[in-house]
C-alpha cells in the first residue's frame, strides 16, 4: 500500500469518526433541549401550584375571618337574651307594683289626692278638666293616660312647694306645663298642665268592691248592720 493510499484511509477514517460525533452532539444537543423544556414547563407549572395555593390560604384565612367575626356577633346579640324569661318575670312584677302603688284606677283618686295635696300646701284649686286616651287599647293591662288642665289660686311659695309635692306624690303625676297667670290681691294664679295613668282594675277586686257596696246598701235599708 502506497503513501497515498494510507493517507486516504485514514482521512476516510477521520470523516466517518466526525460524522458520527456530529451526530452524537446532535443527539445531545436535543436531549438537552428537550431537558431544558421539560425543567422549564416544571417550573412554570410549580409558579403556578404556588399562586393558586397563596389565593386559596389567602381566601381560606378571609373566610375563616369572616366567619370568627359572624360568631363574636351572633355571640354579642345573645347575650342580652340570656336569662330573658326571668327578666320579663322581675320586669313584669316591677310594673305590677308600680300600677299598685303608684297609679289611681279611678278619676275620684287623682281629685282625692289634688285636694289633699292642694289643702296641706294651702292653696286653692279652681278648675280641673279631663282628657282621656287609651293606651294600647284592648290589650291585657292597658292603661288609661289622663290629661288634665288645672288652675289654682294661692300666694306664690305655697304653690311652688305644691308643684314640688306633685313631683314627689306616692300618686304619679307628670307635670308638662307651669303657666302663671298673674297676682291679684297678693294671690298668684297658676295653670298646671298633668298626666297620669288609670290602671286597669282586676276583675276580682271589681266582683268584690260590687258584693261590698251591695252589702253597705242592704244594711243601710234594714239597719241590722249599719254602724
Amino acid at each position: 500500500m502506497t503513501t497515498l493510499t494510507r493517507a486516504a484511509a485514514v482521512a476516510q477514517s477521520v470523516q466517518g469518526v466526525s460524522a458520527r460525533t456530529r451526530s452524537l452532539m446532535t443527539r445531545l444537543n436535543l436531549y438537552y433541549t428537550a431537558v431544558a423544556a421539560l425543567a422549564l414547563v416544571n417550573l412554570y407549572l410549580l409558579v403556578q401550584i404556588g399562586l393558586a395555593w397563596k389565593v386559596t390560604m389567602s381566601r381560606d384565612a378571609k373566610a375563616i375571618a369572616q366567619q370568627t367575626v359572624a360568631m363574636k356577633t351572633a355571640e354579642i346579640a345573645k347575650k342580652p337574651l340570656e336569662g330573658l324569661d326571668g327578666k320579663l318575670t322581675a320586669a313584669t312584677a316591677v310594673a305590677d307594683k308600680f300600677y299598685e302603688t303608684r297609679l289611681p284606677s279611678a278619676y275620684s283618686e287623682v281629685l282625692a289626692e289634688l285636694g289633699a295635696l292642694t289643702k296641706k300646701q294651702g292653696v286653692k284649686l279652681t278648675r280641673v278638666q279631663y282628657a282621656e286616651s287609651p293606651v294600647l287599647d284592648g290589650a291585657a293591662g292597658a292603661l288609661t293616660e289622663v290629661h288634665m288642665d288645672a288652675s289654682l289660686n294661692g300666694d306664690y311659695r305655697p304653690l311652688v312647694l305644691f308643684v314640688n309635692s306633685l313631683e314627689r306624690d306616692k300618686m304619679f303625676f307628670l307635670i308638662s306645663g307651669v303657666t302663671l297667670t298673674g297676682q291679684q290681691s297678693g294671690m298668684v294664679g297658676l295653670r298646671l298642665k298633668l298626666t297620669t295613668y288609670l290602671r286597669p282594675v282586676k276583675r276580682e277586686t271589681a266582683r268584690v268592691k260590687t258584693a261590698k257596696d251591695a252589702r253597705t246598701h242592704s244594711a243601710g235599708e234594714d239597719g241590722s248592720e249599719a254602724r
